[in-house]
């Protein structure tokens, strides 16, 4: 049994089954046996690798982008920008950037990093990362402690570890999925005293699902807080998952590179759940910013020109040092199980006055 186990066992004998989003919390930022609040799970030999682990050339290339973007901002946006990460992991995306924009004038004299993480583990992380990237870097606990005022906000695999909520396709409607008890082991239940019969409060494409589908959903304030926080800027959303609403249970475990049981060990294995990109839109634009996208990752990293960047890298590599290049240059552009190019999109959520962000042109 994990340390986290007997609190969730001792909550759904008093209270009853948990919800898959509470379970998921718990799970994930419990203050002393949460997943991120007890490791650096990033890496070979951590549990999974992101994209500014594979290749330098993914955070220099958003870091170019927020600078081309900030060049275009109007002179009533004031003379700071504030650069916002959620969940930096390592601090690796930000470092790469802020190495990449040293070339723009005047960047890093117009802006004040801020990093939105809630785990001390990563934090003592990002600072040893970040300690002579010489721009001074403020840390935030949760994004309602971000600062306001004009903001370019970067969020790369952070939406698809906010908790997620589940419904099952029965007779007659929909219920809620839960996690209960069944004698020594964790399990999925249904929550019979909540049914919806209504189809109509779902998108459209679930009215005729089939029984036992699964339906996901997460809360919307969050992006919508976000939306405003980014009303004088911009937010760059980068994450795996689907361009359209729709069914299926998206709900994974991964430790040390596999997949495992989401029920086995709570609080030692990453959980996530696929971003629904159209429910990210729909939110955002009800705060009254254009949204643009989504693109995949492969298309919007070419667009940026990741493919010169690899070219400039491998003129004054060595023949292994190529081939690790070109490897990076598939996993974050290609498709395929191996490749992150297809199954990544990337929204942004901007001021309207902005019109069309790099990397979003028509």
């Amino acid at each position: 049994m994990t340390p986290l186990e007997p609190e969730i066992r001792a909550r759904i004998a008093a209270h009853g089954p948990l919800s898959v989003a509470k379970y998921m919390e718990l799970c994930l930022s419990h203050p002393q046996h949460g997943y991120y609040m007890t490791r650096d799970p990033f890496g070979a030999r951590g549990d999974f690798i992101t994209a500014p682990e594979v290749s330098q050339m993914f955070g220099e290339l958003i870091g170019l982008w927020a600078a081309a973007l900030w060049k275009t901002f109007p002179a009533t946006a004031g003379p700071t920008l504030n650069l916002i990460e959620l969940g930096p992991g390592r601090g690796t995306l930000m470092a790469d950037a802020l190495r990449a924009t040293k070339i723009v004038p005047d960047f890093h004299d117009a802006i004040r990093v801020h990093l939105v993480e809630m785990s001390p583990t990563l934090r003592q992380r990002q600072l040893n990362t970040l300690s002579s990237c010489g721009v001074g870097v403020q840390w935030q606990y949760d994004i309602m402690d971000m600062p306001w005022g004009t903001n370019i906000i970067i969020a790369n695999e952070f939406f698809d570890a906010m908790p997620v909520h589940q419904a099952v396709k029965v007779e007659g409607g929909w219920q809620e999925r839960r996690v209960g008890l069944d004698g020594r082991r964790l399990v999925f239940v249904q929550d019979a005293e909540t049914m919806w019969r209504r189809d109509d409060v779902l998108p459209a494409g679930m009215r005729n699902a089939p029984s036992g589908a699964v339906f996901e959903w997460r809360q919307d304030w969050w992006i919508r807080y976000i939306a405003r926080r980014a009303a004088n800027g911009a937010v760059l959303v980068i994450d795996y998952g689907h361009a359209e609403s729709g069914i299926g249970d998206t709900l994974q475990a991964v430790s040390r590179h596999g997949f495992v049981d989401p029920l086995a060990a709570p609080g030692e294995a990453d959980l996530t759940a696929h971003v629904d990109f159209q429910a990210l839109r729909e939110a955002a634009a009800s705060e009254r910013v254009r949204v643009h996208g989504p693109l995949t990752q492969g298309e919007f990293l070419r667009r940026l020109g990741i493919v010169a960047r690899a070219d400039k890298l491998k003129a004054r590599a060595t023949p292994a040092q190529a081939k690790d290049i070109d490897a990076a240059l598939a996993r974050l552009t290609g498709a395929g199980p191996t490749g992150m190019g297809e199954l990544f999109k990337v929204m942004a959520f901007a001021h309207a006055a902005l019109g069309e962000l790099p990397g979003f042109e028509t």
